[in-house]
């Protein structure tokens, strides 16, 4: 299982997401949905965190094997609720981050940490 900082994803590349932050979003999403969907990451699962005006750029729930969640307020918050749930689940999670405060709060859950060049 993949829970993925889509703030910090969408920062690590100087892309102009700034300007545009809910395309960026979508652009990220779009990504994803490619590796999970016959890429060489097929049938991984990903849960997409977005945080602030990046929300608008996709919609919440299930799309393309993506599960999105809106933070409704810090984006971190959210992730180490999402991670903690689903490592409670018995599954094996990783952080796509380069967040080290998120990585110093996921690891003792017993998540592993990637940082956003990790992604396809």
């Amino acid at each position: 299982m993949w829970v993925v900082d889509g703030a910090n994803v969408v920062g690590s590349r100087p892309d102009g997401w700034w300007k545009d932050r809910p395309g960026a979003a979508s652009r990220l999403h779009a990504r994803l949905a490619g590796s999970v969907d016959g890429g060489a990451t097929a049938g991984a699962s990903v849960v997409l965190v977005l945080e602030g005006a990046a929300r608008a750029g996709v919609e919440e729930g299930e799309q393309q094997r993506i599960r999105v969640v809106h933070a409704p307020g810090e984006g971190d918050d959210t992730i180490v609720e999402c991670a903690s749930s689903l490592l409670g689940e018995g599954l094996d999670v990783v952080v796509v981050t380069a967040d080290r405060g998120l990585r110093a709060r996921v690891t003792p859950l017993g998540a592993e940490v990637r940082g956003p060049s990790w992604l396809p």
